[in-house]
């Protein structure tokens, strides 16, 4: 003890051996502060973290971890603890603390404003300012009437200032009327919508409602810290002639410098982001010095950095990580530290702090739900806009600490809107969920396009058609939905190349029809494909960025232009190719391609499997050191969890086909024929000894991946498997869509254990009269022949070894006995992967995969796709939803109702 006392008497003098020499770390010490401040990092940090875990199953922001953990932390629960805030949080060891959280709030203020792309509100200026103004001066005016009573009845407490009833009302009324930009771009995200009508309206909104909020918090500080009404004149003129120095003098100048450096292309280099934090730190100090706090000096640093090029994406992956992990939840814990729910001991005090949530939540719901209404959206459209727009979040809280350090706040003022704002924020992600979702989407998207009426009936009449007239008719597959990925983006474009070398059939073919149908034969809709690639969604802002810059985003990925280049330039027919991007959480893929299958009406959704092991489109060569996904890339439970997802959220929105190469499968599950051990093949870096006597390295073709040309290898064969169901149609009619390429010979192995079958009757007349020799069927009397036909080398003369097998998925059909039951002999292993594989992609996919396993298909390098046809939604007397196999269905049907 008399140790610790004199450490703490002579400071200056630290213990030279620590805690060896009975140093105390907890102690501050002026002369070594940075062993309390990891103490204090580390509780805040490992506090946050702890806390976030749980709340972003919710999707709630960190924020509210991060003021949680500080409330915590501060008087109102651990500091009850006797010698807890002495110990941790020592009123004389706050000042480091305090300095590294306000860094952290200079340069999260500098990436909010990096964040905030201008031009979205000048390309939508119109209904931005409309909304943006009713969501603003309603809650500022009731913000106004609130802060009358707060002025009578809290003025005057310890802690605040002599101020003037205007300059708090200014002060309260920007609070009541600010929204959280940064959390509300996280919050669309999460939830999808920012490319919608309701993302675009409330980002836009959401820019001019923080420019103008911090423009009158700057009047208000401005107000606070000028002595006299001159000096605020004065201070607000070099204000305004300090914002239009930086836009029209640093920026063309900062500019310059990226061009010179080539910045804007290839991302910042190591003396930008240099130069760039120089100028945070300039702005900041000036602003700071003329009576403006120091955060709106990077705020406007932020807001002058180009977009172009993705320069601020790539700036902000190169500041945001200590940032966000380090600097940010000191600060937001410390505003947390300064709550005291103690103070608010009365029900006079309670009854406050209601009247601010009810004011702050329901004024800005009012103002944004009729700005949207006014601009011709629904109700429920125009209060989800509201509800976002209610959105306080992290923005609000570092209002809050300008108003206490500027002591327009008290303590007791201080926590009661620091709870609104936490309350504010966790609702407004329930709310908008259980407010507009998926299913709401999707309906309302459907009546807009006039595809349906209000309660969910079909407005399109359904097709009268026979089925050869249906067949005859033309392509199945016209508008595909690809999803592209790095590891499967060679195979799919082998796949699609199918499809743009297949030509709609003649009007010669169609002879027989009268004039009025081989008019209908010859006026083929042209082919549309989409690339939509998905690229995950993480905690970082510069994710979030990449969503509300996509589409600049989108045009520089190389995945995309390089699937629109080759599609393009590979066609024999007149094909429209597209490209887009989404940056969505991972667990949301399936959602976001059904999603976009819906918007563009697809009728067939591609899904590549995944040649990494994983969901990931990064090749691992270590495998987490299981080698059993390396050799085994079907056992992929994780992909396999998704391509289940992708099917079941398609069911009734488009076909479904999930292609396996031939590569991959053969891979997948080649094995020793003695055991279930992968067989593996040995070092191929040899050294030989050449003619001088010196051993080289046989380095030729060392892991060199070797292509063949498709147009020298003959005709494509594809071959179809047909046993009944509407997914074994609907791959026939598949088949011969990609047969119409005179290129390519169908094969139809027919097993079917009934006497008749209308639907494959009527499509072998069709098929006959428009392929000729180029169809042929095989009869198979079991599964076993079906299997032996379709792995059989290729008859035909000069034709290709690579045969594209295709199956429909028919889960839940009894027609095929598993893999397992039909003989083999697979072990317990083996059983369980094909049981994985039946169950993702059907029994006749299983049963192909384990013929494969036995060494069928040795000299077939078969490629596997495995479609499943559209179902409809119908709706039941009681409108719940039930699903109907509908494989020739156009129009999409809703099952919601309701009055608006």
């Amino acid at each position: 003890m008399a140790t610790t006392a004199a450490t703490a008497a002579t400071p200056t003098v630290p213990a030279q051996a620590g805690v060896f020499e009975g140093l105390n770390p907890s102690v501050y010490n002026p002369a070594d502060p940075i062993v309390l401040f990891i103490i204090q990092a580390t509780i805040v940090i490992a506090l946050t973290r702890l806390l976030y875990w749980p709340l972003s199953k919710i999707r709630e922001p960190r924020v509210i971890a991060e003021v949680i953990a500080g409330i915590i932390l501060g008087p109102s629960v651990m500091g009850r603890i006797p010698g807890f805030s002495d110990a941790i949080f020592p009123p004389t060891g706050m000042a480091p603390f305090r300095l590294v959280a306000n860094i952290g709030l200079i340069l999260f203020l500098f990436l909010v404003g990096l964040e905030i792309n201008l031009s979205y509100l000048l390309s939508n200026w119109r209904i931005a300012l409309s909304v943006a103004a009713l969501d603003t001066t309603i809650p500022f005016g009731l913000g106004v009437a609130v802060a009358y009573g707060l002025y009578n009845e809290f003025a005057g407490e310890p802690g605040t200032a002599p101020i003037s009833f205007g300059i708090f009302a200014l002060f309260i009324g920007v609070a009541m009327a600010i929204t959280a930009f940064p959390v509300l771009c996280r919050i669309l995200t999460s939830l999808k919508l920012l490319n919608t009508t309701v993302g675009v309206i409330v980002l836009t909104s959401g820019i001019a409602n923080d420019v103008v909020g911090w423009v009158l918090l700057a009047l208000c500080v401005t107000l606070v810290n000028a002595g006299a009404g001159i000096t605020a004149l004065y201070v607000f003129l070099v204000s305004v002639g300090y914002s239009l120095f930086l836009a029209y003098a640093v920026r063309p100048a900062f500019i310059w410098v990226l061009r010179r450096t080539k910045s804007l292309e290839n991302g910042p280099t190591e003396g930008v982001v240099a130069l760039t934090l120089f100028l945070v730190l300039a702005s900041s100090f000036f602003t700071s010095i003329i009576g403006v706090h120091s955060i709106f000096g990077a705020f406007m640093v932020g807001l002058m950095c180009p977009h172009e090029g993705g320069f601020a994406i790539k700036l902000t992956e190169k500041i945001e990580d200590l940032t966000s992990t380090l600097f940010v939840p000191l600060f937001f814990a410390l505003s947390g530290i300064n709550t005291n729910i103690g103070l608010l001991n009365s029900g006079t005090v309670w009854g406050y702090v209601f009247a601010i949530i009810f004011v702050a939540f329901f004024s800005k719901l009012a103002g944004g739900a009729l700005g949207a209404r006014l601009n011709g959206l629904v109700w429920r459209e125009s209060f989800t806009i509201g509800t976002l727009m209610s959105c306080k979040g992290l923005v609000e809280l570092i209002v809050l600490n300008i108003g206490l350090q500027a002591k327009i706040l008290s303590t007791k003022t201080f926590t009661m809107f620091v709870i609104m704002a936490l309350i504010t924020t966790f609702a407004t992600a329930p709310l908008v969920s259980w407010l507009y979702p998926p299913w709401y989407q999707q309906k309302l998207d459907l009546w807009k396009k006039g595809k349906i009426d209000w309660d969910g009936n079909p407005i399109v009449p359904a097709d009268g058609q026979d089925s050869e007239e249906k067949y005859r008719k033309g392509d199945i597959a016209t508008r595909l939905l690809v999803y592209l990925r790095t590891d499967g983006l060679s195979s799919i474009l082998g796949l699609i190349s199918l499809f743009t070398s297949s030509s709609a059939p003649t009007p010669a073919a169609s002879a027989s029809l009268d004039n009025e149908k081989a008019a209908d034969a010859d006026e083929q809709r042209p082919l549309r494909i989409q690339g939509y690639r998905l690229v995950e969604l993480t905690d970082r802002n510069s994710s979030v960025m990449k969503v509300s810059d996509i589409e600049d985003y989108a045009s520089h990925d190389p995945i995309v232009k390089a699937f629109g280049t080759s599609t393009a330039n590979n066609t024999s027919r007149d094909v429209i190719v597209s490209g887009q991007i989404a940056v969505v959480p991972e667990e949301g893929f399936a959602d976001t391609l059904a999603t976009q299958a819906s918007k563009t009406n697809s009728n067939l959704v591609l899904v590549p499997w995944s040649e990494t092991g994983t969901i990931s489109e990064i090749q691992s060569f270590y495998y987490g050191g299981n080698s059993s996904i390396k050799d085994n890339m079907l056992e992929n439970k994780e992909f396999a969890g998704l391509v289940t997802d992708v099917y079941e959220k398609h069911r009734h929105l488009a076909a479904v086909g999930v292609y396996v190469d031939s590569a991959l499968l053969s891979t997948s599950l080649s094995r020793s024929r003695t055991g279930d051990e992968p067989t593996r093949t040995g070092i191929t870096r040899q050294l030989t000894r050449d003619a001088t006597g010196i051993s080289l390295a046989e380095t030729q073709d060392i892991g060199a991946a070797k292509f063949h040309s498709a147009e020298s290898k003959g005709p494509k064969i594809v071959r179809v498997l047909y046993k009944g169901g509407e997914d074994d149609l609907f791959a026939v009619r598949l088949g011969y869509q990609l047969a119409q390429s005179d290129k390519v010979v169908l094969e139809i192995v027919v097993e079917i254990h009934k006497d008749a079958d209308t639907e494959i009757t009527a499509l072998k007349s069709v098929l006959s009269d428009n392929l000729g020799d180029r169809v042929v069927y095989l009869h198979a009397r079991d599964t076993v022949e079906s299997m032996q036909s379709l792995l059989s080398p290729a008859q035909q003369v000069h034709s290709s070894r690579s045969v594209l097998v295709v199956v429909g998925r028919s889960v839940g059909s009894s027609s095929s006995a598993s893999p397992v039951e039909t003989g083999g002999g697979p072990s317990s292993s083996a059983a369980a992967e094909l049981s994985t594989v039946r169950k993702v992609l059907g029994p006749a996919a299983a049963r192909l995969a384990a013929e494969v396993r036995k060494g069928a298909g040795d000299k077939t390098k078969a490629s596997l796709l495995v479609v499943q046809a559209k179902t409809a939604l119908t709706t039941t007397a009681v409108g719940e939803p039930t699903l109907r196999r509908k494989a020739s269905t156009y129009s999409q049907e809703s099952a919601h109702g309701g009055e608006e």
